[in-house]
């Protein structure tokens, strides 16, 4: 394996944390730009890794940066905006590219990973989705100069995670009936590890150039699925409304205006097309991937322990 000169693009984030210190362990030099690098202390022990403040929206600064670096792992991605009318989704997934392709050009890098989502395409129903698929076609018409590869995970899932760990807690908030929208969304969660494998595995592997793959789990799940699982991995008992669409579109924009959006409009238009690969990307890459029975249970097993507490207290209070 050639060890090589890696700057990445969100690498402060949850799937980028762990896939710099995969890196680096491996002993590739990896360089993590961050607009606040002293936020992100954590990452500065690991050995070969450089935490650069840089504006990841300036070509010139990001050309400079990426002077010298053999391969540029994108995975700067947002689920929610603050506004409504797309323009954060634009920002962040398309205009950012833009910049990167750009700045990969100058800089003379032509190695450049992406990883986009499940679904994206041009006339996606969501911002979110519309925006990825805009950002892969770029990608793909950058020219004979750049060798790229496209990962399109479906939801990620993992210690850490913004998936299952925000259902557990909202079951912990709201007892007894659990609303849910978009009950019958199909979905094929990945392990973030499984992920991270992927992308290292693109690293030196040729074939892999000028290719997109589709990264799922070992199974299908509707989203009511996926929440029932986490409420027996948390230990606790819950009864879970579907709602129906009229209901569940109402939930959305209420929430819009919630800080911290736990759920939104563009959420819900996300969820009307099923995040279920067509190919299966880890395969092709001789990844076996890991389930959330498996995974998950050993980091939502700390909720299952504090409902368990929480029932031992009443009870002998009770008693």
């Amino acid at each position: 394996m050639r060890l090589l000169k890696i700057c990445i693009l969100g690498g402060t984030g949850f799937v980028g944390t762990r896939l710099a210190a995969r890196l680096t362990k491996e002993g590739h030099r990896v360089t993590v730009l961050s607009r606040d690098r002293e936020r992100h202390k954590h990452l500065r022990v690991l050995p070969g890794l450089t935490l650069e403040n840089c504006d990841v929206y300036d070509e010139a600064e990001l050309s400079e940066r990426f002077r010298g670096q053999d391969v540029i792992v994108n995975l700067i991605g947002i689920l929610n905006e603050h506004g409504f009318g797309g323009g954060g989704f634009r920002r962040a997934h398309v205009e950012l590219v833009r910049g990167a392709l750009r700045a990969a050009r100058s800089a003379g890098v032509r190695r450049f990973l992406q990883v986009s989502a499940l679904g994206a395409a041009a006339d996606a129903p969501s911002h979110y989705l519309r925006s990825k698929g805009q950002a892969e076609r770029l990608i793909r018409e950058a020219g004979d100069g750049l060798d790229w590869t496209i990962y399109r995970p479906s939801v990620i899932f993992g210690p850490g995670d913004a998936f299952l760990n925000r259902f557990a807690a909202l079951q912990g908030a709201i007892p007894l009936v659990f609303p849910l929208a978009m009950p019958n969304a199909k979905l094929q969660p990945v392990f973030v590890d499984d992920v991270v494998e992927a992308l290292v595995r693109g690293l030196n592997d040729a074939s892999s150039r000028l290719h997109v793959y589709e990264l799922g789990g070992p199974r299908i799940y509707t989203l009511r699925e996926i929440v029932a699982l986490v409420a027996k991995l948390s230990g606790r008992r819950r009864w879970i409304i579907g709602l129906p669409k009229v209901a569940a579109r109402l939930l959305a924009l209420a929430l819009d205006f919630v800080p911290g959006r736990p759920f939104s409009s563009d959420n819900y238009r996300s969820l009307q097309v099923d995040s279920v690969c067509t190919v299966d990307g880890l395969a092709a890459l001789g990844i076996r991937p890991q389930s959330i029975e498996g995974a998950a249970r050993q980091y939502l097993g700390a909720f299952e322990d504090n409902a368990r507490l929480s029932r031992c207290r009443a009870h002998a209070r009770r008693g």
